[in-house]
């Protein structure tokens, strides 16, 4: 190695060096950063230069090589969050729908409509038993009322629970599309860098979380490109490709009650479908379908409407059969929502009792109704059972969920999230390496000065 030359290799020591310290001190600025991934200079040792008419026999010793900047994610992790992110994700939905639903019961409790039953059988037994009707009238009226108007809400959460589902399923929609369009814009950025011989890492970084995001949601995957770039694939649909990104909308009834489905569909082709299967989106569209469909929320509802249905017709049935005018009222094919007591003041309930003779054992017989086999007490504590083991499934489900995607993602930090302890020793590792080629140089440079100015002057 001539002198010359030395300095040379001394040089790309000491540049690669600075590399590592400068990429070992963006590790550790970044090491509470969410989503990125450590990275890792690569060297390689200077090919020996093979003999020439110039030179005599291979000359080794070169120096070192910075070959670039590794970003040390690991591809299969990573697909494995996304996977589990979309479950997470339409667990996550379906069981906080469900967790409403059985919340919106009150049961057990006062606020509940089996208390309201009980009240309002109680009240037609203390009708058939006192002298005084009116009195015992007004108690009965008033638990009727309560009983109508507990129906009423119920339902009427049930629809405002199904709006406010079909109208955040607009936002994630948006959000999806917003996603996606920063996917294709990074992936020009990264293509562009990548061509340039440059580093993508940053990007490559933010490019992970929003396809973790978008999948999340969606449950889409990913499919990496030679040039840098990433698909975003949903039911095999292209959301991304390459620099282009394609978007969504919603489609379908906006009010509980429609037969028809609520779906999401490409903006280009309307009426076809995405074919959402998985993530928030998926969650929310089966809670959104129709009875015929399983939609938990049109279930629910039609749930509260055969109720109510049940009971206005088995109390009005009872005096109906005695020539007595009915009890309840409802409007067709709205019964929960709508369902009221025909009499307004215990005298009006009194005297439509009361024609052709009051009859103690009439109002009995009503009361005996929550005893019978098929009674609205039964329907109700069927119905209220369906939901509570279905909302239990759906919490143990998305417990299952949740732990194997906070199960992914820990094992994707433990590959490519920082560890200070290693840094602490790749900065000492790079700093005695940079002071090393720098005393290399040093040394050569004392070489040459006594070579240059200190020889040849014996004698002057």
């Amino acid at each position: 190695m001539s002198t010359f030359s030395g300095l040379s290799t001394a040089y790309s020591g000491l540049a690669a060096a600075r590399a590592g310290l400068d990429i070992t001190g963006q590790n550790i600025a970044n090491a509470n950063t969410p989503g990125y991934t450590r990275q890792r200079l690569e060297t390689s040792s200077v090919a020996a230069t093979p003999p020439s008419m110039f030179t005599q026999g291979t000359r080794a010793g070169e120096g070192v090589l910075t070959q670039g900047v590794a970003r040390l994610g690991d591809a299969h992790l990573d697909a494995r969050v996304r996977i589990t992110a979309g479950t997470a994700g339409y667990a996550a939905v379906r069981a906080q729908a469900y967790s409403n639903l059985e919340t919106g019961l009150r049961e057990p409790g006062e606020q509940g409509v089996s208390d309201s039953l009980n009240h309002f059988w109680a009240g037609w037994s203390e009708l058939s038993t006192n002298v005084d009707l009116e009195s015992s009238a007004a108690p009965l009226l008033s638990a009727a009322n309560e009983l109508t108007s507990r129906i009423s809400t119920g339902y009427r959460e049930v629809e405002n629970q199904w709006a406010s589902l079909r109208s955040s399923t607009e936002g994630l929609v948006a959000e999806v599309n917003g996603a996606a369009g920063q996917v294709a814009e990074l992936n020009r950025q990264i293509r562009s860098a990548t061509a340039a011989g440059t580093s993508a890492n940053e990007l490559i970084d933010r490019r992970t979380m929003l396809t973790a995001d978008i999948a999340g949601l969606t449950g889409a995957t990913v499919r990496n490109n030679d040039d840098g770039t990433t698909d975003v694939l949903i039911a095999g649909g292209a959301l991304v490709s390459g620099t282009t990104a394609r978007s969504l909308q919603v489609s379908g009834p906006t009010q509980l009650g429609s037969d028809a489905a609520v779906q999401v569909e490409w903006t280009q082709r309307p009426g076809v479908s995405a074919g959402v299967e998985s993530g928030e989106l998926a969650g929310a569209l089966s809670l959104l379908a129709p009875v015929a469909s399983g939609g938990a929320l049109a279930q629910a509802a039609a749930g509260y409407d055969s109720f109510a249905e049940q009971l206005a017709g088995q109390v009005n049935g009872v005096l109906a059969e005695a020539g007595k005018p009915p009890f309840f009222t409802f409007a067709a094919g709205r019964a929960a929502a709508t369902l009221t007591v025909a009499p307004t003041t215990p005298r009006e309930l009194i005297t439509g009792l009361a024609e052709g003779g009051f009859n103690g054992t009439l109002t009995d017989k009503v009361s005996q109704l929550s005893t019978k086999p098929g009674s609205p007490d039964a329907s109700w504590s069927a119905f209220v059972t369906g939901l509570g083991a279905a909302a239990r499934v759906e919490l143990r489900g998305n417990k299952l969920a949740e732990v194997s995607a906070t199960s992914a993602v820990q094992q994707q930090l433990g590959a490519g999230s920082v560890s200070m302890d290693e840094e602490q020793l790749d900065l000492l590792k790079y700093q005695h390496a940079y002071q090393g080629a720098a005393r290399v140089m040093t040394a050569i440079d004392e070489m040459l000065d006594v070579l240059i100015n200190r020889m040849g002057i014996v004698g002057r």
